[in-house]
């Protein structure tokens, strides 16, 4: 079938409702692979892909290892035959050192490393606890926007607070605001994407939801000792998973599909989700969660109400999300 496309937010691209991203996903493929791979997703519909550079981040006290999965990105796409304008560059930019790292190097870096000179799209990481002048920052997007660097933005993990925050100083400033929030969404962790706060925040300003994390690295797909690093646990719930991870595939085989394609489609099935992100590194990988679209739009209600229990993170997560520091002047 051909994986559907949404709109971002009210401004932002026509989207693939499935995407790919590449956190440490193709330096662990065979190149050959890896092509076959990635024109089978354009071949099926998908044409947003998430690309950062994640050498030197730290995750949970951890140093991320040196990596060139973006690097391999854009050469994957060029021997794949696929031209540029046949796909979404989603770029991940970082605001840890802003305004010292200004977001055009981190861009103009990235591009360079990719092999091309724009992205349509760009999320901005997390910022909790930083102290951020959003005025200034939504300034310096608009700029990348005005230039013909970068089409529009979302953020990462950002509190609703901060959220709107960021929507209002861009309005002040006459550019675009944030389009997308992508955040930590599954069957067992829901509190923020499902909360009063993040409803009323795509209600008030139209904001989408990009699903990330939606199989725990692998864990919610039954591989309970994933062997690439995964994301940060807020609420600190992963200790529950492995539990989970066997309901979810009991509920699976009610309904004969795969645990993965039942936790795919589970994201699908928010009102306000423009695409699932996720990692695939085998081509059956991705086939399978390309046929969770036909799951979810033929038994997206059932399949909500049969993993209903399985939220771990209610009431342990603020569905506020984390607070920054923010600064909304600079008098």
């Amino acid at each position: 079938m051909k994986v559907p496309h949404r709109r971002i937010g009210t401004t932002g691209p026509e989207v693939s409702v499935l995407s790919l991203g590449s956190w440490h996903t193709y330096d662990r493929m065979r190149f050959t692979d890896a092509v076959a791979m990635l024109r089978y997703a354009v071949d099926s519909g998908i044409n947003f892909f998430d690309v950062g550079y994640y050498g030197g981040l730290v995750v949970d006290g951890k140093r991320v290892p040196e990596t060139f999965t973006d690097v391999l990105f854009g050469q994957i796409m060029r021997a794949a035959g696929v031209p540029r304008e046949n796909y979404l560059l989603s770029a991940k930019l970082w605001v840890n050192n802003y305004p010292e790292q200004s977001l055009s190097a981190q861009l103009d870096e990235l591009l360079l490393r990719v092999g091309t000179d724009y992205a349509d799209f760009a999320v901005l990481g997390d910022i909790a606890g930083l102290e951020l002048d959003l005025p200034r920052l939504v300034e310096d997007l608009g700029d990348l926007v005005a230039r013909g660097k970068l089409g529009s933005w979302g953020v990462n993990n950002w509190a609703c607070a901060d959220i709107r925050s960021a929507h209002e100083a861009a309005v002040a400033a006459g550019v675009t605001g944030p389009q997308l929030a992508q955040l930590k969404y599954s069957v067992v962790r829901r509190s923020i994407p499902d909360g009063a706060p993040f409803r009323r925040l795509t209600e008030d300003i139209g904001i989408t939801l990009e699903a990330s994390d939606v199989l725990e690295g692998g864990m919610l797909a039954g591989n309970l000792e994933p062997e690439r690093m995964i994301g940060k646990d807020p609420g600190g719930i992963r200790g529950g998973i492995a539990e989970a991870a066997g309901r979810l595939a009991e509920i699976a085989r009610s309904f004969e599909v795969t645990p993965a394609q039942a936790a795919v489609a589970f994201c699908l099935t928010h009102p306000a989700t423009s695409t699932v992100l996720f990692g695939a590194s085998r081509q059956e990988q991705l086939a399978e969660n390309i046929a969770a679209v036909r799951l979810a739009q033929q038994h997206g209600s059932e399949l909500r109400a049969a993993v209903a229990d399985l939220w771990l993170d209610r009431e342990v997560v603020d569905p506020e999300g984390p607070r920054s520091a923010v600064a909304l002047d600079r008098g």
